[in-house]
């Protein structure tokens, strides 16, 4: 019987108080509320971008804004079929699944069985029985020694870990951060291709370019040999004018070669990005679109939040919370309910017959006591986790504020080396027909005009170069902002509590 004051009861107590101490430590520290607060630097971010910024509609299709048909209808077509696009779809499908699983672990488990058994024993054990009168019709025959018998059960079975501390609601809300951020990522990748094709497209426009002025300068340059060979043959000029002006002929053929062999190379690259068989017959434009209006001045710079790459690190950010969540809260107890409800017989016609119906109900209540501190070192490793996706969140923030600041100020700078090149190349061009008038007037030696020209071609090239170099940082600045200059009408805020950003109607599918 059972005393309160014995010595058995006492050390009871004690195992009972200590294991309740264990409980409550172990509550408090797991139904503790995830931290999912940004990193400081996120908080106390500037209302402005110190390089200027814009304030417009939502503009997702930024490549609209250069005015080119043909680049637009280039990028739609990679968007859909680059792999790696391909690749950021099939993650999300991913994630899509992965959080489906986890949300399945909150629900019951139903499953429907039939089982049917047959068996024989043997009663061989029980040593020889010899002839029992009476048995086996009272003739005195030997008893069976072994009997066969049948089982049938038809069941509906239930289990279900009831949720009592919220560790499978962190763990599905750890799946579903990471099917957000896997949509972000997804975005990010469809703006890297567009930024490539763009690049690629700019650089090839440009190439063709080049081609063409070198085409425009070898007929010049062939047009002033023959002109100044004629003077060599009479004797009027010197005959190393001749070799200078053959020679200044052959190097612009050979620059022209060189540009040509720029536009195969840059056309069977934006054939690859396009998923095309690189033949190198991509048609483009003539001449590079101008520069789109520059942004206006106030663009606030929680603007990043649109951009998918800091998204993407902030959903993984608040995964890690919840995943450091549920394994906190793991140190808890758990309660698992049980159910099964059927029919029983050892006749199979039996089982449909309600006379036979049974049924079971159980529940267990389990607290981890010990486990060689596994569970605890799970916790410091969903904590480190986290730690370094916010580190991680913040190298990513600073890089695209970074990548925006840069972009801004830069375009101004090559707006204005373009104007300046723009006056060196008319400049140039005057040099070039004042100094062969003075050369046909015996004034300055044809060396004078070879640097002229040389000068000139230069300055025109650098030109078409600058223009090039101006729209691919357009596209930087889009890519930087993560799309156009304009606020989305839903977008992941830096904010702690639950996610504002919509998740697809399709994700609880």
């Amino acid at each position: 019987m059972f005393r309160p004051d014995s010595p058995c009861s006492t050390t009871a107590r004690l195992r009972l108080q200590r294991a309740a101490i264990v409980m409550c430590c172990a509550a408090s520290a797991a139904c503790a509320s995830p931290n999912l607060e940004p990193p400081e630097i996120a908080r106390n971010l500037p209302p402005a971008f110190a390089g200027g910024g814009v304030s417009a509609q939502p503009d997702d299709d930024w490549w609209n804004r250069f005015g080119d048909p043909r680049l637009a209808a280039l990028i739609e077509e990679a968007v859909s079929e680059s792999p790696q696009v391909g690749q950021a779809l099939a993650r999300v499908e991913q994630a899509r699944a992965q959080g489906s699983i986890q949300r399945a672990d909150q629900l019951p488990q139903v499953s429907a069985g039939l089982n049917a058994s047959r068996a024989q024993q043997t009663l061989g054990g029980l040593g020889p029985i010899g002839a029992i009168p009476g048995v086996g019709g009272g003739d005195g025959a030997e008893a069976p020694t072994s009997f066969t018998t049948e089982n049938y059960d038809l069941s509906v079975n239930v289990s279900w870990e009831t949720d009592l501390f919220g560790a499978l609601r962190a763990r599905s809300a750890a799946a579903r951060e990471e099917f957000l951020a896997s949509e972000a990522n997804l975005r990010a990748a469809r703006q890297a291709v567009a930024a490539q094709v763009a690049r690629s497209y700019f650089a090839l426009v440009e190439a063709r370019a080049q081609v063409a002025l070198s085409e425009e300068v070898v007929e010049t340059f062939g047009e002033i040999a023959r002109q100044v060979g004629n003077r060599a043959d009479v004797g009027i000029a010197p005959p190393n004018d001749k070799l200078l002006a053959i020679s200044n002929l052959e190097s612009a053929r050979a620059g022209l070669q060189q540009r040509r062999e720029a536009v195969e190379r840059l056309t069977r690259q934006l054939e690859l990005l396009l998923r095309d068989y690189p033949s190198g017959t991509q048609a483009t434009t003539a001449l590079l679109p101008p520069i789109p209006e520059p942004p206006p001045t106030g663009l606030p710079v929680d603007l990043l939040t649109r951009r998918p790459d800091v998204a993407a690190s902030m959903f993984q950010l608040r995964a890690a919370g919840f995943r450091t969540a549920a394994a906190q809260r793991s140190l808890l107890p758990s309660l698992n309910l049980t159910g099964s409800a059927g029919t029983a017989s050892n006749e199979l016609g039996d089982l449909l017959d309600g006379d036979f119906f049974v049924w079971s109900i159980a529940g267990r209540l389990l607290q981890p006591i010990f486990q060689g501190g596994r569970l605890r070192a799970q916790v410091r490793l969903a904590e480190g986790q986290q730690d370094e996706a916010s580190e991680r969140f913040v190298e990513t923030l600073l890089t695209a504020l970074s990548e925006v600041e840069t972009a801004l100020a830069v375009d101004d700078d090559l707006a204005a080396r373009e104007a300046a090149l723009v006056a060196a190349a008319e400049a140039s061009q005057q040099s070039v027909d004042i100094s062969f008038n003075r050369y046909r007037a015996g004034i300055d030696p044809f060396l004078t005009v070879l640097q002229s020209q040389q000068g000139a071609l230069d300055a025109r090239s650098a030109v078409i170069a600058t223009r090039r170099a101006r729209l691919e940082n357009r596209v930087a600045l889009h890519l930087a902002l993560g799309g156009g200059f304009g606020s989305p009408a839903a977008t992941p805020q830096f904010t702690g509590g639950a996610s504002t950003a919509q998740v697809p109607q399709d994700y609880d599918q």
